[in-house]
């Protein structure tokens, strides 16, 4: 469970521009830029009028106030900040809520190898595990996919997580489905077929996946299940 320690400013989606940008319009009236940390298209997930909540900023010379955190689609918050994927991840690991991870003694973010950066590197006396986090929130009916854009950092990011597994360590892709209105995780074939081809390659050569449901609300965001996946 990740717990926001200061309230989030609830508002309305207006629209999103320039990929970094989302006008709210607020209850009062006013209608603010916010941040957009999340480079995707967010495609399924630009609702004008949709209910939306937004953190503020403690930095008082930041361009924006506020951060895009969540959007509500029907009944369902989604978790659009790309960067708390990997707080909530760090949080999960370091109090060995995730069963899968449970054994690990050493977490260490940002660990860099070749030419990139991959989220985490985990060991314990046995073994060394890269593990890489994406955030997921593009759905089609009953199915969360990745990516929701052409994504030639997500296919960079597995191109070295293969490298990694032929000097022996253990790799993961976890997959943070931020929206519980989804049963099955998938790649996005028709966004990146050459994401999904690789992604499905790895998984042969012995890749581990695995896509963590979690549920929003404006108080917190908690790790609820793992969902079953089709490559």
């Amino acid at each position: 469970m990740y717990v926001f320690d200061e309230g989030l400013t609830e508002g309305f989606f207006v629209k999103r521009y320039k990929r970094f940008f989302v006008d709210v319009a607020l209850p009062g009236g006013e209608t603010v830029t916010a941040h957009c940390t999340n480079t995707g298209s967010l495609k399924s997930c630009l609702v004008p009028g949709a209910k939306v909540l937004l953190s503020r900023s403690r930095n008082p010379n930041r361009k924006t106030a506020f951060t895009w955190e969540m959007i509500k689609i029907g009944e369902t918050w989604v978790g659009v900040n790309t960067l708390l994927s990997n707080k909530i991840v760090r949080h999960a690991l370091k109090n060995r809520m995730l069963r899968e991870f449970s054994g690990f003694d050493v977490i260490r973010p940002e660990f860099k190898t070749g030419k990139s950066r991959i989220d985490f590197y985990l060991e314990n006396d046995n073994e060394k595990m890269l593990l890489e986090v994406k955030n997921v929130t593009y759905r089609e009916g009953r199915y969360a996919l990745f990516p929701d854009a052409p994504t030639q950092r997500g296919l960079k990011h597995l191109i070295e997580l293969e490298n990694a597994l032929n000097e022996g360590y253990r790799v993961g892709m976890l997959y943070t489905v931020s929206r519980t209105d989804t049963d099955v995780f998938a790649p996005a074939r028709n966004i990146d077929p050459v994401y999904a081809e690789t992604l499905k390659r790895l998984l042969k050569r012995g890749l581990e996946i695995y896509p963590y449901q979690v549920a929003f609300s404006p108080e917190k965001a908690e790790i609820v299940r793992l969902l079953p996946y089709e490559i």
